[in-house]
């Protein structure tokens, strides 16, 4: 009765967790995140190459000549964040939605975030002290990585206002089939689009001239930054990391949790230490996108790196063996479903206590040695499936202390995984036996 009712707890935990991965909105957060990440990673690379191949080469004027290059790359890129994912975050919720035009929420998600910014902003000039106030321009602040999240909830909120609208038939205009698809398309919009921006275009009089302030400065200020604080502290890190590990355990991608509540806020991270690193000043953020892949999931979620290792080094179960081999090069490249779904992690309660908790360990050494000054936190972002202690080396800027750390922690939850992965080999074994008895009395 005992195990009905534990199982019983599992599956309705299962299905709750895939409900919510596959809620409409968090799906297309995903999706806008995933078709914008090489944005990302080429800045990484632009911040890799001004900070550190260029210095070896270059100096003086020269050497700013060049960093140019990397200057222009991410104007282009982190700088222009918010601006980036409105419109993507428009589409996938559209396309998601099976809205007829979805490429219609782009532009409207795009002039929306637009409308809502400040009117007049304030700069420092380059050679003064005092702020003044300039009008008719679009700042970095705005649209860059501050500006994301703003990004991420007008793109949602002005996309669903827009394809509600659009569904109401008053407001669509039919031009008849005589007409080509892309300009009656134009047409049924127009009205939808109008009252969807005039409707922002209110608010945003409203903040502006009633409260002088603004909606991305509010959203900036009393949601992403408390949100951030406490997702990407040490503790809120790791309670959500850890959570979407053990969903994992359960079958369900970990992205389910990590995608939607971690990934945004740790990009934005991410994205101002790359461009603290690219202007030369302090690097602000320990957890970010590069310390998930440095520290906490080297050869994929759960750390599985060690575990292919404590196999070749610990074990003799055949069948292990097998699966291990058939993992490795995919390991390598932080690919790791065949050794979860293969060993299996996935319900093998002996092994789902170490695959939840070894990125737990890696991200406690990555930390502390990062906030006692041992090294600098990751300020360059490396795309997820980079190898270990190559992704320490690129992600540091090239410090060959994070690679000794990455292979202090594979050696740490290697040493983790190997009792466990003893007390799963018997358990495989027990069960093969038992299974064969059972095979034998049935014949």
């Amino acid at each position: 009765m005992e195990n009905t009712n534990k199982r019983s707890f599992l599956d309705k935990f299962t299905e709750v967790s895939a409900k919510i991965g596959n809620q409409v909105h968090l799906r297309s957060l995903r999706d806008a995140f995933t078709t914008i990440m090489p944005m990302f990673i080429l800045a990484g690379i632009a911040v890799l190459t001004n900070n550190v191949i260029f210095p070896w080469v270059l100096h003086g004027e020269m050497l700013a000549k060049f960093q140019i290059f990397g200057t222009v790359i991410t104007n282009g890129t982190l700088n222009i964040a918010g601006l980036l994912i409105a419109p993507m975050i428009g589409y996938c919720l559209a396309r998601n939605k099976n809205f007829d035009n979805p490429i219609s929420a782009t532009s409207v998600a795009t002039s929306v975030l637009v409308i809502m910014m400040a009117v007049n902003v304030a700069l420092t000039p380059v050679d003064g002290k005092v702020p003044v106030s300039i009008t008719g321009v679009l700042t970095y602040s705005n649209i860059g990585t501050q500006g994301m999240f703003s990004g991420i909830i007008i793109g949602l909120v002005a996309t669903e206002i827009y394809m509600r609208l659009a569904k109401i038939k008053k407001f669509q205009i039919n031009l008849g089939d005589q007409v080509p698809p892309a300009v009656s398309k134009s047409f049924t919009a127009l009205i939808p689009t109008l009252l969807t921006l005039s409707i922002f275009a209110v608010i945003s009089a409203i903040l502006i001239a009633g409260f002088q302030t603004d909606l991305i400065t509010i959203i900036s200020k009393l949601i992403q930054e408390p949100l951030r604080r406490v997702n990407t502290s040490l503790f809120g890190f790791l309670l959500i990391y850890s959570t979407g590990n053990f969903l994992f355990t359960l079958g369900i991608h970990q992205t389910v949790i990590n995608g939607s509540l971690l990934d945004p806020l740790l990009l934005v991270n991410m994205n101002e230490n790359m461009a603290a690193a690219n202007a030369g000043k302090e690097i602000p953020h320990i957890i970010n996108s590069s310390f998930v892949t440095v520290y906490t999931q080297m050869g994929g979620t759960g750390g599985t790196i060690a575990l292919i290792v404590a196999v070749l080094l610990f074990s003799k179960f055949k069948p292990y063996k097998d699966v291990v081999h058939l993992s490795l090069a995919p390991g390598i490249f932080e690919i790791n479903e065949p050794i979860i779904f293969g060993l299996p992690i996935v319900f093998n309660i002996p092994m789902m206590i170490p695959f939840v908790l070894s990125p737990v360990i890696g991200a406690l050494v990555g930390y502390f040695a990062t906030a006692i000054g041992f090294v600098q936190p990751l300020s360059v972002l490396v795309p997820w499936t980079t190898p270990p202690l190559l992704s320490g080396y690129l992600a540091s800027a090239g410090d060959w202390k994070v690679i000794f750390l990455q292979v202090l922690i594979i050696a740490i939850t290697c040493a983790f995984y190997a009792p466990f992965l003893k007390i799963s080999e018997r358990v495989s074994k027990k069960q093969a036996e038992a299974l064969a008895t059972e095979e034998t009395e049935l014949t």
